[in-house]
């Protein structure tokens, strides 16, 4: 049951990040229907393979064709109905949110099964939920959003670090997995909604409080 939790949530993510992927290839200037598949499905597969990568081990997207036809599937709509979908009621921000979510606790669970310690773990985790999307800014030529953005690594390091707790204290299972994707998912959107931010150095401060008197 747990192996195909996790499959469930991989896959999810994978279609969510690659629709987000699309979307902000879209949305960005001049980019064509190669241009909008490869983002859509490097932001759905980046942070995996970057984490299978450091696992030493194959990366399931090119051993299972279900995590190809996901990313695919995501990237097209992105393409057809892009320009459509900023009136739905799923945004940008929500799919981003959406896959940040599964990919934590799938990436922090992997990493469990590897036989890596808690700590390493979570840090896997992270990475394969924000690795994809700073692929994807890096080639857009934009800051990524886990450098800038106050809070997109925060979320998804809690939600690893309660998928983590939870196998550690012998509680991991479905209940648990979607809590902790939950949880990552409510402090990405309260933190968009609300414009939290993560701290920041001290200079960053003295600069946003002296620009309007040196304009």
């Amino acid at each position: 049951m747990e192996t195909t939790l996790l499959l469930v949530l991989d896959l999810t993510g994978t279609f969510a990040f690659a629709l987000n992927g699309g979307l902000t290839a879209v949305r960005a200037v001049r980019i064509d229907i190669v241009g909008v598949i490869a983002l859509g499905m490097i932001t759905a597969m980046g942070g995996g393979i970057i984490r299978d990568l450091i696992l030493n081990t194959e990366p399931a997207t090119f051993h299972d064709w279900r995590y190809l036809a996901a990313a695919g599937l995501g990237a097209l709509i992105a393409f057809a109905f892009g320009h459509r979908m900023d009136r739905l009621w799923m945004p940008i921000e929500v799919l981003d949110a959406v896959g940040l979510s599964f990919f934590a606790v799938t990436g922090a669970m992997k990493a469990v099964g590897f036989g890596l310690g808690p700590a390493q773990a979570i840090i896997l985790g992270t990475i394969t939920a924000v690795g994809g999307g700073t692929v994807r800014d890096a080639l857009l030529g934009r800051v990524p959003s886990v450098l800038s953005d106050g809070l997109y690594a925060v979320p998804a390091f809690i939600g690893a670090l309660l998928a983590v707790a939870a196998s550690l204290f012998g509680l991991y299972g479905p209940v648990t997995a979607v809590i902790a994707a939950g949880v990552c998912f409510l402090i990405r959107m309260l933190g968009i909604r609300f414009g939290w931010n993560a701290p920041v150095p001290r200079v960053w401060k003295h600069r946003e409080s002296d620009s309007p008197s040196e304009e």
